[in-house]
């Protein structure tokens, strides 16, 4: 997929009316949070594909880790909902390499390796994927499974 076809996924995928609060979750593949983390990596990775070879082994690796490491922190803290504490730890693990992602998205920026638009486009998502983890750690009781008493 093109850039421009993916920034555009990407801002449709934000906009996309919220799902019943009913709705059954089996996998953390059908998280909204982890749809659009997984979104914003492959941007990324694409992006990054056109960056200078000299970055190879810093700005493009560490960005693409970072970004990489928000969706697997989203899948671990799915796997570890039993335990609300372990749960809201690993959103938080991913809140923290959002964080670090939008950074390298600045180096990027100031480097001249990604542009305005796609820079915007990026931050915004972070900022709003940063939103959807806080309210889930905010309010783990509606995503954490009760433990079963044999």
């Amino acid at each position: 997929m093109d850039t421009k076809k993916q920034a555009n996924s990407l801002r449709s995928s934000q906009t996309e009316s919220k799902s019943s609060e009913y709705e059954i979750i089996t996998s953390y593949r059908e998280l909204r949070v982890y749809k659009l983390a997984f979104e914003a990596a492959m941007r990324i990775f694409e992006l990054s594909k056109k960056w200078p070879q000299e970055e190879k082994y810093s700005l493009t690796d560490q960005i693409r880790r970072a970004s990489r490491s928000v969706c697997s922190n989203i899948a671990e803290a799915w796997r570890k909902r039993r335990y609300p504490s372990h749960f809201i730890s690993k959103l938080s693990d991913s809140d923290t390499e959002a964080a670090e992602t939008e950074v390298w998205l600045d180096f990027a920026l100031r480097c001249g390796y990604l542009g305005e638009t796609d820079h915007k486009d990026l931050r915004e998502h972070y900022d709003h994927n940063g939103g959807m983890l806080v309210n889930m750690m905010n309010n783990p009781e509606k995503w954490c499974k009760p433990v079963r008493r044999a």
